[in-house]
């Protein structure tokens, strides 16, 4: 898992050397829940990370990043958890104008994430490590997809989904979902 994350890392800093090649800071607040389970409430959390943009021609370009997310969800009178991830998106985009200085965004592909940390707080005191050993997965996988406004080439404006395909414990059927607004500058 390590070498696939720095192999993703290594390869957009080697798209760099392309002048198509965009680079944007990003920042946002989310809502996550779980599917496939009606016992659990939606928490909100953050999403924070850089983002890179490279252009295959004026409407369309290949999009991805480097996101710390918070995910999570809550079970009423039990527990809440708070999971943080590292999402890797790998989006399609297709931009259009919609005014001399503003272009509508509209991008979807798989995400990848990897569970850095986080923690599970009981109602009833005490709490624990997310990804420690009660069978919560690491690894997730997904499709995200968003819509979003580029103002002036240098602001960014985002609605973001992630629906996962993968339990995030061991024998459940619960796939995070999440749902993002944020915003950016591009450099």
């Amino acid at each position: 898992m390590k070498k696939f994350l720095m192999t993703a890392v290594l390869g957009m800093f080697a798209l760099a050397g392309f002048s198509q090649v965009k680079w944007d800071a990003r920042l946002g607040v989310n809502f996550s829940n779980l599917t496939g389970d009606g016992d659990t409430k939606a928490l909100t959390g953050f999403t924070l990370g850089v983002g890179m943009d490279y252009g295959f021609s004026e409407n369309w370009s290949l999009q991805s990043g480097l996101m710390f997310t918070s995910k999570g969800f809550k079970v009423k009178d039990a527990f809440k958890a708070r999971p943080i991830y590292l999402d890797i998106p790998i989006l399609a985009a297709y931009k259009f104008n919609i005014s001399d200085n503003t272009k509508f965004v509209i991008n979807a592909g798989p995400y990848l994430a990897f569970g850095l940390g986080g923690k599970v707080k009981y109602d009833g005191g005490g709490d624990e490590k997310v990804f420690g050993d009660d069978g919560w997965k690491r690894f997730d996988l997904g499709i995200q997809y968003g819509i979003g406004l580029e103002l002036s080439d240098r602001y960014l404006i985002n609605l973001t989904g992630q629906n996962g395909f993968i339990d995030v414990a061991d024998g459940g059927d619960a796939k995070n979902m999440s749902f993002a607004i944020g915003v950016g500058y591009r450099f």
